[in-house]
């Protein structure tokens, strides 16, 4: 190998990246990716959802999600069609398989839902698969 084709590995440290609106509706800080560390097969990054938000229906195609709630709570409807409901709080671990529908939102009228999420796609929108059939089964109250 040359030694311009050779890439050192390397440990990089990072902060939040300015937060985006994801294609799910929600707002994210990027942390870990292909983008800002040169990550292969993994993302990571903080997620809020504000008092009352909701994302849109969908799944993360071919990639899982590890998620750690920081603050709050939020409830997350899952399933081909939507059937199966869990709620997580602070302090609270969700695993969601790949290809797995989801749809998460922030119960609370007053309180931030902040997690860390992790998923093993480096570039975070790129498996991200809309659902818009599934978002009439739980309509925002």
């Amino acid at each position: 190998m040359t030694q311009a084709t050779q890439t050192e590995a390397t440990c990089r440290l990072l902060r939040a990246g300015e937060p985006f609106q994801g294609k799910q509706g929600l707002m994210y800080s990027p942390g870990i990716s292909a983008e800002s560390a040169g990550s292969q097969a993994i993302h990571m990054q903080l997620l809020s959802i504000p008092p009352g938000g909701r994302a849109k229906a969908h799944k993360h195609a071919s990639h899982e999600t590890a998620i750690y709630v920081l603050s709050g709570e939020s409830g997350v409807w899952y399933g081909e069609q939507l059937e199966h409901h869990s709620m997580t709080r602070a302090g609270d671990f969700l695993y969601i398989p790949a290809d797995v529908p989801h749809l998460p939102y922030n119960p609370s009228k007053t309180e931030n839902c902040v997690a860390i999420i992790a998923r093993t796609d480096p570039n975070e929108q790129e498996s991200v698969v809309l659902l818009p059939h599934l978002e009439s089964i739980h309509p925002m109250s």
